[in-house]
């Protein structure tokens, strides 16, 4: 019953995809769900993967460098540094309850699942890939996230890639 009708690719990842990518470990869905009326609504939901960054110095603010090249290795041939680096690979909201929750709630539970899972395994950041919407930028920015550069092209609309310090 989950309705995405502003972005297919949401809808699609959740119908066709996700299970298999559990299945597989590339990533694992999170669905939630609010009780309203006495029942259980599913509200939206958001997926996270591992990942691994390739940044160049030359990319990102000098700020930004400080924060994430704690946490990277440098390959000195290609003067790239490569960071791993979790992903929030999808974020939705069901459209037939957008009402009962914020994209914001949405994203502030699915950053604390990966600051949960940071407590673990290390880590001070998370980034994003969102398609070049100045909607979906400005959501992001208002919510921490800093623009690093982008990824795609040649035939492929780029997304924008963002990342946010904890």
């Amino acid at each position: 019953s989950f309705h995405c009708p502003l972005n297919q690719d949401v809808e699609n990842f959740l119908h066709n995809k996700a299970i298999a990518f559990a299945k597989q470990y590339l990533a694992m869905t999170f669905l939630v769900f609010i009780t309203y009326n006495k029942q259980l609504l599913p509200v939206g939901y958001y997926t996270l993967a591992n990942k691994f960054l390739s940044l160049s110095d030359t990319t990102i603010s000098k700020t930004i460098q400080k924060k994430i090249f704690k946490f990277a290795q440098l390959e000195p041939y290609s003067k790239q540094y490569f960071v791993p680096i979790p992903l929030i690979a999808q974020l939705g909201k069901n459209d037939k309850y957008s009402e009962l929750i914020s994209g914001e709630q949405l994203l502030t539970l699915a950053c604390n699942r990966v600051k949960e899972a940071q407590k673990i395994i290390g880590g001070k950041m998370v980034y994003i890939e969102c398609a070049s919407n100045p909607k979906l930028h400005s959501f992001y920015s208002a919510n921490g996230f800093s623009e690093f550069g982008q990824r795609g092209g040649n035939n492929v609309l780029p997304l924008i890639q963002m990342v946010k310090y904890f």
